[in-house]
């Protein structure tokens, strides 16, 4: 196991960018209220090495496997636990900050809730 958090609140911004755009911007709980407001918030915690094409990403009981990762993630990630998870899957991130994954599942409102596990394997 690369990480593993839990979730402990979003913005009222941050679902609109799930339905709408298909991606979830992620921060550790520390955010700043301008940040928080459009972010789905977790607890800090310790990124045990690189986040890579190949690993997977699991919210809850969905998986989902990374396939690129941003220049800028990988820093982000680690300082901040900030990162926006691009569900769009994708060889190339739309943006340096950006992991992209895809998965089996569609991620929904529904399981964005207080408690449930974020973890990349």
């Amino acid at each position: 196991m690369k990480y593993s958090s839990n979730i402990t609140g979003w913005g009222m911004e941050a679902i609109g960018f799930l339905k709408e755009l298909n991606y979830l911007i992620v921060f550790d709980d520390n955010a700043p209220p301008e940040l928080a407001e459009i972010s789905v918030l977790h607890e800090k915690s310790k990124l045990n090495g690189w986040i890579k094409k190949g690993d997977t990403l699991i919210i809850g009981k969905k998986a989902f496997d990374i396939t690129a990762v941003g220049e800028e993630a990988q820093n982000t990630f680690r300082q901040m636990g900030h990162a926006t998870l691009n569900f769009s899957g994708g060889e190339v991130p739309f943006l340096p900050g950006h992991i992209m994954l895809c998965g089996q599942e569609v991620l929904t409102e529904k399981d964005i809730q207080k408690g449930v596990n974020i973890s990349i394997y």
